[in-house]
C-alpha cells in the first residue's frame, strides 16, 4: 500500500511565516519599540545593529544543526524557544531595566531565529524532491514576504490600537497641501487651556485641527532658523527628551589614508574620463518644502508624578507630507498648560494637492507593546505545536546520536573542507559572489534615483510616489516573477531555465537606462519600467536560489546551504558598498550603463557552471 504524502501546502506557508516573523521582530519591531519607550536614536542604532550578527555568522554553527538531532526537531524546538523569547520580552517591557532585559531576549531570539533558518532551509531540501523544490521556491519566498508585511504592518497597527485604547483620546491633525495656499508670516500658534482645577477627563487640546501648506517652497535658511526656534522652545519647556550626542563633529574627522591615496584620486580620474556631463548644470537650489506649525497642550493638570507622552505618527495619507519636529512630546505638572509645537513639511517636489492625517497616541505604551509580544509568543507556540504534527518525517532527516565531542569537532571541520572540495567549487563560489554583481549595485540606487531632482539626473518623484512605485508596484512584480520562475523551473529544470532567468534579471536593468535618459514625468511609464525590472529580478533570482540548493545537495546539505547563503550575503554586500560612490563619480546616466556592463561578470559566472540537466525537472512516471 502506497504511503500517503502530506501536501507541501500544509507546511511550507506556515514554516516560512515562522522564518520571516522573528527576523522582522528583531530588526524592525525592536527599533519601533525602543523609540516608543524613549530610547535615544544613538542607542537604538548602536545596539539593534549588532542584532544582525547571528545571521551573518550562522554558517559557523550550521554543521552542528546538521549533526545533532533532526531538522524537524530543530524547527519545532526553535519555534517554542522563540515563543519563550517573545514572552520574555513581553514580561520585561514594564520593568525599570527594560532596555537591558529586552536586549538580552532579542539576542536570544536572533540566535534562535538564525538557527531556525538553517534548519528550515535544510528541511525544505530534505522533505521535497528536486522538482518540488523548484516548484515551491516562489511560494516560500512569497510567504516570507507576507511575514514581513505582517510584522511591519499588522503588528505595529495592533500596538498602535492598544496605545490609543489605554490613554486619552488620540490627537488628530490634518495636513492639507495645495498650490492655492501661500506661506504666511511665521507665528507660534496658541492653545486655550482649561483651569488647573478642572475635573474633566485628561485630554489634549490642539491649536487647529488642520494645518495648510503651500507648494511654492521656502528658503532653506529660513526654515532651518525657524525650526531651531521651535526646538529651543520645546526643549526649554521640558517637552523634549534629551538625547546624549554620540557623533563627532564633521570637522573632527581626519581624512584617512584610503581616502587620500585611493578613493579620492581614483574617483577624480573616473569623474574626469567617464563622468556624466549635464548641459546647463546648476547648483542645487536652496528652496525646500513649505512648513506649518501646530500647538498641543493638556486640558488639565496631570496627577503628581504622572507623565503624559504624546507620540505622533502618520495615520494615513501621502508620505510626501512629513513631521520634521515633535514626534515625541512629554507633558507633566510643570508644562501642561504651555503649548508644545509640532512642525510639518511638504516635499519640495510636490506640486499638486495632497493630504495626510497625523495621529498622536499617549496610552500605556509598555502595556500595549507587552500585549503585542504576547500575541507573537502565543503564535509561535501554536507554530511549534502545529509543525510538531504536520511536518513530514523524511527518511533522510536524521542526526548522529553516536558522536562524541571530539567527533563533533572533527565533523565540523570536515563540513567546511567538504564544501570546498565539491565538484566545481571555484566556479560555484564565483557564481554565488557575482551573480548579483550588477543587480546589487542597482538596488542600492533605485530609491535615490527616483527621489533625486531632475537637475542631478533623477526623476524628481515625491516620497509618496516612490512608496507607490517601488514599495507597491515593484513588490507585486517581484512576487509574480518569483512564483512564475518557480513554476517554470519545475517544468523544465534548472539547466533549461538558468540562461533565460539570468538574462531576464540582467537585461531588465535596461529599463533604468531608459528612465535615466528620458527622465519622464509619466507615472504609468515609470511604474511599468519598475514592474518589468522587479519582475525580471524575481524571475531570475529563482535560478540563483535553485543553484544554491543544487550545490548544497548531499549528505551535509543543511550546513552547506548555510555556507552558500553566507556567500550570497557577501556577494550582495560588497557591490553595494561602492555603488553610491560610483554613481556620484559617473552620474545616473553613466552609472546605469556601468551596471549593464557589469552584467558581463554574472554571464561569465553562469557560463562556467555545469548543471545536471534533470535537476529540478519533474520525473516522468
Amino acid at each position: 500500500m502506497k504511503k500517503q504524502m502530506r501536501s507541501p501546502w500544509a507546511w511550507i506557508p506556515t514554516l516560512y511565516l515562522a522564518e520571516g516573523l522573528p527576523y522582522v521582530a528583531v530588526m524592525t519591531l525592536s527599533v519601533i519599540l525602543y523609540k516608543r519607550l524613549g530610547i535615544s536614536n544613538t542607542d537604538i542604532a548602536l545596539y539593534t545593529s549588532w542584532l544582525y550578527l547571528p545571521w551573518v555568522i550562522k554558517p559557523f554553527w550550521s554543521p552542528f544543526v546538521d549533526l545533532l538531532k533532526t531538522k524537524r526537531w530543530w524547527i519545532v524546538s526553535m519555534q517554542l524557544l522563540l515563543g519563550a523569547g517573545f514572552a520574555g520580552i513581553a514580561f520585561t517591557i514594564p520593568v525599570s531595566f527594560f532596555f537591558q532585559a529586552t536586549l538580552a531576549f532579542f539576542w536570544l531570539m536572533a540566535f534562535s531565529s538564525a538557527t531556525h533558518d538553517i534548519a528550515a532551509d535544510g528541511f525544505y531540501m530534505l522533505a521535497l524532491d528536486h522538482n518540488q523544490q523548484a516548484l515551491y521556491v516562489g511560494i516560500r519566498s512569497t510567504f516570507y514576504r507576507v511575514a514581513t508585511i505582517l510584522g511591519q504592518g499588522l503588528l505595529i497597527i495592533l500596538a498602535g490600537w492598544l496605545e490609543s485604547a489605554t490613554g486619552p483620546d488620540p490627537v488628530k491633525i490634518d495636513v492639507e497641501v495645495s498650490p492655492q495656499y501661500t506661506c504666511g508670516t511665521f507665528a507660534l500658534p496658541e492653545v486655550a487651556t482649561a483651569p488647573a482645577e478642572s475635573t474633566a477627563a485628561l485630554s489634549f487640546v490642539v491649536s487647529q485641527p488642520t494645518v495648510t501648506l503651500g507648494t511654492a517652497g521656502m528658503s532653506a535658511d529660513s526654515v532651518r532658523n525657524w525650526v531651531g526656534r521651535v526646538e529651543d522652545w520645546n526643549r526649554s519647556h521640558g517637552f523634549l527628551v534629551e538625547e546624549r550626542a554620540g557623533e563627532h563633529a564633521a570637522s573632527d574627522v581626519k581624512t584617512g589614508w584610503w581616502t587620500r591615496r585611493v578613493s579620492r584620486p581614483l574617483g577624480e580620474w573616473i569623474r574626469t574620463h567617464f563622468g556624466e556631463r549635464r548641459e546647463g548644470e546648476v547648483s542645487t537650489t536652496d528652496r525646500v518644502g513649505d512648513v506649518g506649525i501646530a500647538a498641543v497642550s493638556l486640558s488639565r493638570e496631570p496627577a503628581p508624578d504622572e507623565e503624559v507622552v504624546l507620540n505622533m505618527t502618520m495615520n494615513r495619507g501621502d508620505r510626501s507630507v512629513s513631521l520634521i519636529h515633535g514626534e515625541r512630546l512629554r507633558f507633566d505638572r510643570t508644562n501642561w498648560n504651555q503649548p508644545a509645537y509640532l512642525v510639518f513639511q511638504a516635499d519640495a517636489k510636490l506640486n499638486q494637492p495632497s493630504h495626510a492625517e497625523y495621529k498622536g497616541l499617549s496610552g500605556n505604551i509598555p502595556f500595549a507593546w507587552s500585549i503585542t509580544f504576547f500575541v507573537l509568543a502565543g503564535l509561535f507556540v501554536l507554530f511549534g505545536i502545529y509543525h510538531r504534527f504536520v511536518l513530514p518525517r523524511p527518511a533522510t532527516d536524521h542526526g548522529r546520536s553516536d558522536l562524541k565531542p571530539k567527533d563533533i569537532l572533527r565533523e565540523f571541520s570536515a563540513t567546511f573542507v567538504s564544501f570546498f572540495k565539491k565538484p566545481q567549487a571555484a566556479a560555484a563560489i564565483f557564481f554565488m559572489l557575482t551573480f548579483r554583481f550588477s543587480e546589487a549595485q542597482l538596488l542600492k540606487l533605485i530609491n535615490p534615483f527616483l527621489l533625486d531632482s531632475k537637475e542631478v539626473g533623477g526623476l524628481g518623484l515625491t516620497t509618496g510616489e516612490v512608496g507607490m512605485v517601488y514599495g507597491t508596484v515593484g513588490i507585486i512584480g517581484l512576487t509574480i516573477g518569483g512564483i512564475i520562475g518557480g513554476v517554470a523551473a519545475a517544468r523544465g529544470g534548472l539547466r533549461k531555465w538558468i540562461w533565460p532567468m539570468t538574462l531576464s534579471m540582467l537585461l531588465t536593468c535596461l529599463t533604468f537606462v531608459y528612465l535615466s535618459f528620458s527622465q519622464t514625468d509619466n507615472l504609468f511609464v515609470i511604474n511599468t519600467c519598475v514592474f518589468v525590472e522587479q519582475f525580471g529580478y524575481g524571475f531570475g533570482f529563482t535560478a540563483y536560489m535553485l543553484y544554491l540548493m543544487y550545490y548544497a545537495d548531499g549528505e551535509q546539505k543543511t550546513a552547506h546551504y548555510a555556507i552558500c547563503t553566507g556567500f550570497m550575503a557577501l556577494g550582495m554586500m560588497l557591490p553595494g558598498m561602492f555603488a553610491g560612490w560610483m554613481q556620484e563619480m559617473l552620474g545616473y546616466n553613466h552609472f546605469f550603463i556601468w551596471v549593464m556592463l557589469c552584467s558581463i561578470v554574472p554571464i561569465v559566472a553562469v557560463a562556467l557552471l555545469k548543471i545536471d540537466p534533470n535537476y529540478g525537472k519533474k520525473e516522468s512516471k
